[in-house]
Order: C-alpha cells, then sequence, then structure tokens
C-alpha cells in the first residue's frame, strides 16, 4: 500500500469487525454512529461502547449523542464523555430543525471535553465551529465530503477552506467522512485533512492501494473471462 500520511479510521457498529479491525497497525482510530449502530443491531449503547474500548485499547472512538434538543444533547455528552479518556463526543452541527448546535459546542468544548462534531457541509458551519471550539482542548470537524458529492457539490473547495480556518486552532483535525472510493483516501491525503473514515467495503479494497493500472486491467480482464466461462455462455 502507498505512504500515507492522513490517519485512516475505520466507521461501523459491529464489534465483530471492530474487532478485527483492531488488529491492523493502520487503523488510529474509529467511529461510528446512531444509524450504524441502529443497522449492526445495538440495543444497549453503554455496553456496546464498553466492548468497543475493550477492543480497541487507547486509540481515540467517536460516539454520538442522540437527543435532538441541546439540554439533553448536553447532558447526554457529559456522560458519554465519561466513559474514558479515548472518547470523542459526536454533536451534530445541527438539530433536526435546523438550529445550529454551536452554543452547546462552545459550551461542552470550554468544559474540556473531546468534540467530533458530525454532519458539516458549508463554510459558514466550519466557521462558527471553529470559533466555538476551544483553542486548548482536541477536537474534530468531520466534513461529509461524499454526501456532498451525491448532491452534485465539488467537496474539494469546501474542504480546502476548512483546513485553512482550521488551523487557527492546532488542535483542530478535519477529517473527511462519507467516504464513497479508494481515490477519496488519495485526494483527502494530498488537501492535507488529518484524518478520513473508512467503511467496511473501502477498507476491504486498501490492498490495491499503489497498484499499477496494467495489473488492475488484467485482473479486470480475468474476471470477465472467469464470469463468462462460469455462466456457460456459447454464440452459436
Amino acid at each position: 500500500m502507498m505512504s500515507l500520511t492522513i490517519k485512516l479510521f475505520a466507521d461501523g457498529a459491529d464489534l465483530q469487525t471492530i474487532q478485527t479491525l483492531a488488529a491492523l497497525p493502520n487503523i488510529q482510530g474509529f467511529t461510528t454512529n446512531p444509524s450504524l449502530m441502529h443497522k449492526a443491531g445495538v440495543k444497549d449503547y453503554k455496553a456496546f461502547a464498553k466492548h468497543a474500548f475493550k477492543l480497541i485499547g487507547d486509540r481515540p472512538i467517536s460516539l454520538e449523542v442522540f437527543a435532538d434538543d441541546l439540554p439533553t444533547m448536553a447532558a447526554q455528552a457529559r456522560i458519554i464523555a465519561s466513559w474514558g479518556p479515548s472518547v470523542y463526543v459526536k454533536i451534530p452541527v445541527e438539530n433536526t430543525q435546523g438550529h445550529s448546535t454551536a452554543p452547546l459546542v462552545r459550551e461542552l468544548s470550554a468544559e474540556g471535553i473531546q468534540l467530533n462534531v458530525t454532519a458539516v457541509f458549508t463554510v459558514a458551519q466550519i466557521e462558527a465551529v471553529t470559533d466555538a471550539l476551544s483553542s486548548d482542548v482536541p477536537a474534530v470537524i468531520s466534513i461529509f465530503a461524499g454526501r456532498m458529492a451525491d448532491v452534485g457539490v465539488d467537496p474539494i473547495p469546501t474542504l480546502q477552506t476548512a483546513l485553512k480556518i482550521a488551523a487557527s486552532k492546532p488542535k483542530i483535525e478535519v477529517l473527511w467522512a462519507a467516504t464513497r472510493e479508494v481515490f477519496n483516501i488519495v485526494q483527502a491525503d494530498q488537501l492535507g485533512c488529518h484524518i478520513i473514515t473508512i467503511p467496511g467495503d473501502i477498507l476491504g479494497k486498501l490492498k490495491n492501494l499503489g497498484r499499477s493500472l496494467e495489473d488492475a486491467c488484467r485482473d479486470t480482464v480475468v474476471g470477465f473471462y472467469k464470469d463468462a466461462q462460469s455462466a456457460g455462455f456459447t454464440i452459436e
């Protein structure tokens, strides 16, 4: 695999998969969210978190609040943060009503809670979050590059701007989220992003990083040939 400076974080909530990925030295952290936890069948949030801590050691893990009003988000954030020093509490950049969580981010960061502000899409959101975060406390801003691309917007200019804005507070790390393909890892690394989250289907393709196009071409043609043979195709 080609040399990278960006940190690779695994994104998911299946404990068996987390255990497998925790054995890989190039996986430097973990993230999850309520949707991934629901999909994985998680029923007990705290029990899941405690099990995950045992599997990943002292590597960082981001765990998200699931309330929609700021006071309850705050209460949940403080509880989640108390579970361990490697925890980053994920706070969505706004609630379901479109109200900014920047005031909550300011409050929690000032208390020394490590935050991962998530679902960030716009420069205005990046500016508000960066302003709200303490200069003295580690934090992550997760920019949903893949989802921006899904609606036809190039995420690269936003990430470039985010890196410039966040540089004013060196303890902030910019994270490329919603990864759609292996090339996103190359893009994020070249931009200077600090972290990229990688879902399981992309992790399985990491072995291809740095392979020659000639080898990729040959594998493709061989695959076509084998599938045609297996299907028993004939042309009379």
